[in-house]
């Protein structure tokens, strides 16, 4: 993996340096808070509903387990002892107080990494497939691609403006794992008929208010013209994207109202005048940069022991079944350690657990971790004949629940229990969810179903493309649940359906539990999933097993 420069570590500490001196300006009252705000947004602190909360870049979701230990550190010392993990492949502190966020920085910037552009009308953290350089399905490591990006967008004079807040995924294969419609650029690196690598480039995806998937403005982009072909959205983008309506900010707002032929047009004609002026100097840095990214020395050993525990202990098994991918190497599998036990707070991982992730991705991991936007924790190269020990030291430890993908690895935003924006809980809601049909024993039953909480609607928990979606908000001072079905984040992207009038607090679950139920009576065997039986019966039935005596509901 990509480890720091000279120029990295002088730059990163450099603006430690200069908001520590901010930090000490406000304390001191040199700076009034209105005055602070845009310096402390600029290096990820934000201030939530009870505290400062400290966001922390994790560049396409890749940690070594010092930087691990690291997290830990802070987490115990200077925070409540845990930290959470984002769909953005940030980790967040929602406890700092403002005098240690300077020692926090400091630690981090220690073992390379920070917290610049985790916030801000700026190009935000680049995500990428938390199965990267693993996955048996891959075109190729999308990683180096957001490593560069990451470097080009970092302080970029041009873009630290814009309109609004700008997000890049990247995926490199033909599953997309890196959600990478709902962004507002997204790239998934494919190959032509003649063999050569590229990328398919989609524009103005996003969620919240106003959801869309993104469209296709360039089906096949070559690799050495990326830089560039980026920069020219980012320009079009900051010239014609709205400053008088933050709502209205977004470039999926600004292709709308444009129109995807103009401002593809407008994207080429910038792209025709920027790109003779990188000159192959990126093409350069991307080759340092692929260096950094060699595969792991991957060890040639025996895997019967693997199979003979997998027969024999029936608790291992359904651990496997569900957590364990498919890796490139048939003697490794991709390992998903679930931060989602049932009744704990998706994505929360404590100081401990950090540590034991860490130790385990130092002796069975080639030195290597990923932070999912699911909210869970991979270790991407794992022997299997290493998984019955790994396995067992996750047992001890709180981190074995083997239900990845299942309808407790709910992913959910922080919602009113931290959030100054949100108008609803996420966090108690994903928690019933999970008790509930752990204690009804159905999960596995039901197989692959995605729930997605967000408690406002901004849609942090990116419910608009769950299988089932979950939207809080404020009714007249009552919180109330909308729900939306048929949503999907991968490569066939799609914006779910609302269901109908939305749910007080105390009937979500049920209502949750009557759409499960319609699904397990409705589904064709064997195997169909609750998507594709949503697919193919469409809305109405569940809807009726939703609202079974249509018209009691209060409208929402």
């Amino acid at each position: 993996m990509y480890s720091y420069s000279e120029f990295d570590q002088a730059f990163v500490q450099a603006r430690v340096d200069q908001f520590s001196q901010q930090v000490a300006r406000r304390i001191d009252g040199s700076l009034t808070e209105e005055e602070f705000r845009p310096l402390r947004l600029m290096n990820g602190l934000y201030l939530q509903l009870h505290a400062y909360m400290l966001r922390v870049a994790i560049p396409y979701g890749t940690l070594n387990p010092r930087q691990m230990r690291q997290l830990a550190h802070i987490a115990q010392t200077w925070d409540k002892g845990y930290g959470h993990f984002t769909t953005r492949q940030n980790i967040q502190f929602n406890w700092p107080k403002l005098p240690d966020v300077p020692k926090m920085l400091q630690a981090l910037a220690d073992v390379g990494m920070h917290a610049i552009q985790t916030s801000g009308n700026c190009v935000r953290n680049v995500t990428s497939d938390h199965f990267a350089a693993a996955a048996a399905d891959e075109v190729e490591d999308p990683r180096p691609y957001a490593e560069l990006l990451r470097q080009w967008s970092t302080d970029h004079p041009e873009f630290q403006f814009l309109p609004r807040k700008f997000k890049i995924a990247i995926t490199g294969a033909p599953n997309d794992r890196a959600v990478t419609g709902a962004h507002d650029i997204g790239l998934r690196l494919v190959r032509n008929a003649q063999g050569e690598l590229g990328f398919t480039v989609l524009v103005g995806g996003g969620l919240g208010r106003t959801p869309m998937v993104g469209m296709a403005v360039r089906d096949f982009l070559p690799e050495e013209d990326l830089l560039p072909y980026v920069e020219a959205v980012l320009s079009v983008y900051n010239t014609l994207g709205r400053r008088d309506n933050k709502y209205k900010a977004r470039i999926k707002i600004t292709l709308h109202e444009t129109g995807k032929a103009e401002i593809t047009r407008m994207i080429e004609a910038r792209f025709a005048e920027l790109r003779p002026l990188f000159g192959g100097n990126d093409q350069n840095l991307l080759a340092e940069i692929k260096a950094a990214f060699a595969p792991p020395a991957f060890r040639n050993a025996p895997v019967d022991g693997y199979d003979a525990f997998y027969a024999a202990d029936p608790v291992f098994r359904a651990w496997a079944d569900t957590n364990l991918a498919r890796h490139r190497n048939d003697q490794y599998a991709i390992v998903t350690i679930s931060l989602k036990a049932h009744g704990a707070t998706p994505g929360d991982a404590t100081a401990e657990q950090m540590r034991v992730m860490a130790d385990l991705a130092e002796r069975y991991g080639h030195d290597e971790l990923r932070i999912s936007h699911e909210q869970n924790v991979i270790l991407p190269h794992v022997h299997k004949s290493d998984l019955p020990a790994l396995h067992a030291i996750l047992s001890q430890h709180g981190l074995a629940t083997a239900n990845v993908g299942l309808i407790s690895d709910i992913i959910a935003c922080p919602g009113m229990d931290y959030c100054a924006l949100a108008t609803a809980r996420s966090i108690p809601v994903a928690q019933e969810i999970a008790t509930r049909f752990d204690a009804l024993k159905l999960e596995h039953d039901i197989g692959p179903l995605k729930i997605k909480i967000s408690g406002c609607i901004n849609a942090c928990g990116h419910h608009h493309v769950g299988h089932i979606g979950i939207l809080g908000l404020d009714r007249a001072g009552v919180e109330n649940y909308q729900i939306t079905l048929g949503g999907d984040g991968t490569e066939d992207a799609v914006i779910g359906e609302r269901a109908g009038p939305g749910f007080a607090y105390d009937e979500i679950v049920p209502a949750i539990e009557r759409i499960v139920r319609a699904y397990l009576d409705l589904r064709q065997e064997p195997g169909e999933t609750f998507l594709q039986a949503y697919r193919r019966l469409g809305l109405a039935p569940f809807k009726a097993a939703l609202y079974p005596a249509e018209g009691t509901q209060d409208a929402a």
